[in-house]
C-alpha cells in the first residue's frame, strides 16, 4: 500500500501535472494539501474518469485538503476536531480553514492535513499556528489510543531539523524553525508516532519544498516540511519511503514534490 502527500498549490493550475503523476506513480493513497477550490468547483469527474474515489474538504482560494485514493474512502472527518476558530485578524477571530480531512481505506486511518505556516511570527498567524498544533497533537493521541494504522500526512510548515534546510542560517526567524514549533512537532512524535521517511533515510537532506524565487529548484536549495508521521501499527508494516523529485522539475510544477511511503498488507 503506497500513500504519498503532495501540496500541488492549486488544483487549477496544477490539475494536468496532477493527473500525470497519479496515472505514472499509481500511489493507493494520495493526500493532497492547498487544492484552493471550494468543494462544488473541485474537478472531481477527471478523477472519477480515472478510478480514482476522492473526498476534499475545501474554501475559495486558500488552502484545502483531499484525499485521493484507488479503495474506498470510509468514516469521513472533515476538520481538526475542537479546531473551531481560525487565526486572529484586526481584533476578531476568523473562520475555522480548510485544513484537515481523515478517512479510513484499507484499514489504515489517514489523514491530510496542512498546518498554518505561521509567518510573521511572534502574532496572531504564530499564535494560531501553535493552537493548531495543539490541537493535532490531542487527536493524533485519541487516533493512537484506537490501535489501528494511522498515517498522518501532510504538509507540516516545519522543519524538524537543521539537516533538513539548505541553510539553517536563512531560516532562524521563520516559523518554521521556531522551537515551539518544532517541540509541537517533537510532542508528536512523543507519542509514539515515526517519521516515515526517516525510519528508511535516517540521515542527509532530503528536501520536498523548493522556494520559486532565486534559482532555488536549479540550486537544490530546499527544506523538508512535508512529512508522513506512522502510528506504531502503520510502522510496524512500513517497508520503504522516498521523495518523489520528478514532479518538481516539470512545467508548471508545484513548489512541493510528493512524499511517500510502503506499507505492506
Amino acid at each position: 500500500m503506497k500513500i504519498a502527500t503532495f501540496n500541488i498549490n492549486g488544483i487549477k493550475a496544477r490539475l494536468p501535472r496532477l493527473l500525470e503523476w497519479l496515472e505514472e506513480f499509481q500511489p493507493d493513497v494520495a493526500c493532497l494539501q492547498e487544492i484552493k477550490s471550494m468543494d462544488a468547483q473541485f474537478p472531481r469527474l477527471e478523477f472519477e474518469a480515472k478510478g480514482w474515489t476522492i473526498e476534499t474538504h475545501g474554501q475559495k482560494a486558500f488552502n484545502g485538503v483531499a484525499l485521493v485514493s484507488k479503495h474506498p474512502i470510509d468514516d469521513i472527518l472533515r476538520g481538526l476536531p475542537d479546531m473551531t476558530t481560525g487565526p486572529e485578524k484586526d481584533g476578531a477571530v476568523t473562520p475555522e480553514q480548510a485544513r484537515y480531512i481523515e478517512g479510513t481505506i484499507k484499514g489504515v486511518r489517514v489523514a491530510s492535513l496542512y498546518l498554518p505556516n505561521g509567518n510573521p511570527q511572534p502574532g496572531p498567524k504564530f499564535d494560531y499556528k501553535l493552537a493548531w498544533m495543539d490541537k493535532l497533537i490531542n487527536h493524533a493521541d485519541t487516533l493512537l489510543r484506537s490501535e489501528q494504522p494511522v498515517v498522518l500526512a501532510g504538509d507540516y510548515n516545519v522543519i524538524p531539523d537543521d539537516i533538513d534546510c539548505f541553510d539553517p542560517n536563512a531560516w532562524v526567524q521563520d516559523a518554521l524553525t521556531q522551537p515551539e514549533s518544532r517541540s509541537r512537532l517533537q510532542a508528536i512524535i512523543n507519542l509514539g508516532y515515526l517519521d516515515g521517511l526517516r525510519q528508511i533515510k535516517p540521515t542527509g537532506p532530503a528536501y520536498s519544498y523548493w522556494d520559486y524565487q532565486r534559482g532555488a529548484w536549479q540550486k537544490d536549495n530546499g527544506i523538508r516540511i512535508d512529512h508522513l508521521l506512522l502510528s506504531p501499527e502503520a510502522a510496524d508494516r512500513l517497508s520503504n519511503a522516498d521523495i518523489d523529485r520528478v514532479p518538481r522539475g516539470k512545467e508548471k510544477a508545484s513548489d512541493h514534490t510528493p512524499v511517500w511511503i510502503e506499507m505492506t498488507s
